[in-house]
């Protein structure tokens, strides 16, 4: 435990603007941010496969919330979509799960 009279952390100067790769993590981190996002996202990873309209029956959301889910995910690059016919089928999207696991461990 700290001593009263002395601080708990060194103020940092550095006033840098936000780096590309800090812009990259916070878009990732917002895209697993909901605790919805993160269980469509293990559901995806554990069926290793494209996923289509079973994720709405798997999730207690409405149809429209988990396709917002999904957009978010799919724009931040963790997840892939694919068109079959009416539908849109979902799948992980390996190079993005690899860069997000990448710059946690750097942080």
């Amino acid at each position: 435990m700290a001593k009263r009279d002395q601080p708990c952390c060194t103020p940092t100067t550095s006033k840098a603007p936000p780096s590309a790769t800090d812009e990259e993590l916070a878009a990732l981190a917002w895209a697993v941010a909901h605790p919805a996002r993160v269980r469509i996202l293990k559901l995806l990873i554990d069926k290793k496969a494209c996923v289509c309209g079973e994720l709405v029956e798997l999730m207690p959301l409405a149809q429209s919330t988990v396709s917002q889910h999904l957009k978010i995910m799919k724009e931040a690059g963790l997840v892939q979509g694919e068109v079959d016919g009416p539908k849109v089928c979902y799948c992980v999207d390996p190079a993005g799960l690899t860069r997000l696991k990448e710059l946690v461990a750097a942080v």
